[in-house]
């Protein structure tokens, strides 16, 4: 008898605690973004780009040279350069755009591209 008793008291003692709320589906949670105005570079955006969109995008080049009808680029900031090489339209008519773009990191090391060009237009103040 005395055992009945016990059982009845432990299993009576689990019953008097606070009820578990239901499981419910998690709300929507917004993905915070970048800055109002300022999009992701990305590879593509930068190709067929003019050298006032890249210095307006980049800042002042570290480099500008010319040879022959090419025109490079060189952009520099604490973790990596990138290279921009602009070449007038096949047509021969109109300003030179960028056709090929390098990225290295400062000590000549491989750097994935987009990284590299983040990091760059990420050192630019915002509405410049």
């Amino acid at each position: 008898m005395r055992f009945w008793v016990l059982a009845g008291a432990v299993a009576l003692g689990g019953c008097g605690g606070e009820m578990i709320p239901e499981a419910r589906p998690a709300a929507y949670l917004p993905v915070p973004s970048a800055a109002p105005g300022s999009a992701p570079v990305s590879v593509s955006a930068v190709k067929g780009q003019t050298a006032p969109r890249l210095i307006a995008q980049f800042g002042t080049p570290q480099l500008d040279m010319s040879e022959g009808r090419a025109r490079k680029l060189q952009f520099a900031g604490p973790i990596c350069v990138l290279d921009t090489y602009l070449y007038p339209p096949s047509s021969g008519r109109g300003e030179p755009v960028v056709t090929y773009l390098d990225t290295r990191q400062r000590d000549g090391g491989p750097i994935d591209q987009a990284s590299c060009l983040a990091a760059l237009a990420a050192r630019r103040p915002a509405g410049r």
